[in-house]
């Protein structure tokens, strides 16, 4: 029997029977042509449900760029599958993510081939979307078409505006950040819920550096009006640079976050590759820039510049950049942990990069800041935990000397890990470390020296009983490490009544370990290599690495 004839048969004994025998005859053809080496899988496609749907109009669409189902689970439309028995579906066990979030598991459902009734502003579509895979290797394909009765919508005018719909839903970000990464857009949640736990408060920064990198990019958005008055390019570029863990990804976090609360919120785009399996660097910088043009005004973010923006992709970026396309509304924050590998025309170029934002090392009032920070975190005094009294600050200000942002955290969390667990006891008996009753003070002497910069840089002085450098060598092997200064503490007059203190006599024993386990190879500033680590990283997707605490005085 032909088709149209058992359609007309079908049709007769009731519209579902009718449905039900073109959905077979569908899938049918699906499995015969998925089978076989297909010239044009999509065209064929469609031909097959013209022939099965004669009654219907047939129109393709982009499932990634018209979310039909994403758009119905918001609310704006209903759908249910309606292919029982003729689909293909993959089940997959899914993870909960985290041990820790305690979520139940769950097995999630591929639907390779499958069939949906679809319902939006009272009239009803039938949607089929299928995956097949790419002939020449590129990965998995998606389909998706929409029909609907031709005599109920006789110019196919409701389609057409179903599509324009729900595309529009699907360009947006619903509590979501773009992250450009293996060459494709995807919308990452966990890093907008990440980014919204960030605040300007737990930035420990120099008022006046803060207040003009807030007013710098907040300014930008405020301001279109003034730069067309102008008659200059609404655009602007930022870099941020500095020794690792001072604070650059969490003061970006907490622009993400700010603008995202704006009246008319600022979308977010986070890059962190131009490397992919199908594209070259050209392409894939090509898409960023057509992307964040669509999305304007927003904050375009490349993590790691310098890493990016090699002597291979540099021409790309600057053709984007520079180029006859406008950038209008668009801000670009760069970081990186090496400025002085930015080719100068990235770097020493206004109008890509107009102004730089320098992340030092901590001097001792910052410092000062960072520790009533974490003493406002435990509680007043330090709560239930710790004996942890203002004049605690100080002490430990001075006691961090050249420490990083990071490396002060690590601190603090090593510190009170180590009571919690019981380390040192009520006593102060927790190895050969801790500071005896007889001692006043810290028993090292000052090494330290500021650069005209503001840098500490650590002299190579004698320290008893918390870091000895090791003795001259005669062997002419051994010059190149004495070259080296050690890095030391610096000395501190402690208080009679706290030398008794746990929480002081903790710190102090973890601040030697730190400062001893420092890797002094990583990065220079002033004659004083200064460790850590930066930028968002793991899996953006996606997964972030642990957010940084302030920054200094540029």
């Amino acid at each position: 029997m032909r088709r149209s004839a058992a359609w007309s048969e079908a049709k007769s004994n009731g519209l579902g029977g009718a449905a039900l025998l073109a959905h077979t005859l569908t899938y049918g053809s699906w499995k015969v042509q998925h089978g076989a080496q297909a010239t044009s899988v999509p065209l064929t496609f469609m031909e097959n449900l013209k022939e099965n749907y004669p009654d219907h109009h047939v129109m393709q669409t982009n499932p990634d760029k018209c979310d039909l189902m994403g758009y119905a689970d918001a609310g704006f439309a209903k759908s249910e599958r309606s292919d029982e028995i003729a689909n293909w579906t993959i089940q997959t066990y899914h993870a909960p993510g985290s041990r820790l979030a305690n979520k139940p598991k769950t097995v999630v459902e591929n639907v390779k081939f499958g069939m949906w009734v679809y319902v939006w502003v009272k009239m009803e579509y039938i949607v089929y979307q299928a995956q097949y895979d790419h002939p020449a290797g590129f990965g998995t394909l998606k389909l998706q078409f929409i029909l609907t009765e031709k005599e109920k919508d006789p110019s196919a005018e409701s389609i057409s505006a179903l599509i324009l719909a729900a595309s529009a839903w699907t360009v947006e970000l619903h509590e979501e950040i773009y992250v450009f990464d293996s060459q494709e857009w995807v919308k990452d949640k966990s890093l907008y819920e990440s980014v919204q736990g960030s605040s300007w408060d737990e930035v420990i920064l120099d008022k006046r550096m803060k207040a003009n990198l807030i007013a710098d990019v907040e300014g930008f958005f405020d301001n279109q009006a003034l730069y067309k008055k102008l008659a200059v390019p609404w655009k602007r570029g930022i870099i941020l640079h500095g020794v690792p863990g001072n604070g650059k990804t969490i003061s970006i976090k907490a622009l993400m976050s700010s603008l995202s609360s704006r009246p008319s919120p600022i979308p977010s785009l986070y890059v962190k590759s131009f490397d992919g399996e199908c594209h070259g660097p050209k392409w894939a910088i090509s898409t960023i820039f057509q992307k964040a043009r669509k999305m304007a005004p927003c904050l375009l973010i490349f993590e790691d510049l310098d890493s990016l923006v090699t002597e291979k992709t540099r021409s790309y970026f600057l053709n984007e950049v520079d180029g006859l396309e406008s950038n209008d509304g668009i801000l670009m924050i760069g970081s990186t942990n090496h400025l002085g590998k930015l080719d100068s025309s990235i770097s020493k170029r206004p109008s890509r990069f107009d102004r730089k934002y320098c992340f030092r090392v901590p001097n001792e009032e910052e410092r000062k800041v960072y520790v009533e920070f974490w003493r406002g975190k435990l509680g007043k005094d330090g709560g239930d935990m710790v004996e942890f009294g203002d004049e605690l600050c100080s002490l430990v200000a001075k006691m961090t000397e050249g420490f990083s942002f990071a490396y002060m955290k690590e601190l603090f969390i090593v510190t009170l890990l180590s009571i919690a667990r019981g380390t040192m006891g009520a006593d102060g008996d927790g190895g050969d470390d801790d500071i005896q009753e007889d001692d006043k003070s810290y028993t090292t002497a000052s090494t330290s020296t500021p650069t005209d910069d503001g840098v500490v840089v650590e002299k190579h002085d004698s320290m008893e009983d918390v870091l000895r450098d090791p003795q001259p060598s005669t062997n002419t092997e051994d010059t190149a490490e004495q070259i080296t200064p050690q890095k030391t503490l610096p000395k501190i007059d402690i208080p009679e009544h706290l030398t008794d203190n746990i929480f002081l006599k903790a710190l102090m024993v973890q601040a030697k370990m730190l400062v001893e386990e420092m890797d002094n190879t990583d990065e220079l500033m002033g004659g004083q290599k200064v460790p850590g680590s930066s930028g968002m990283g793991g899996p953006f997707p996606i997964g972030m690495a642990r957010a940084r605490a302030g920054m200094g005085m540029c």
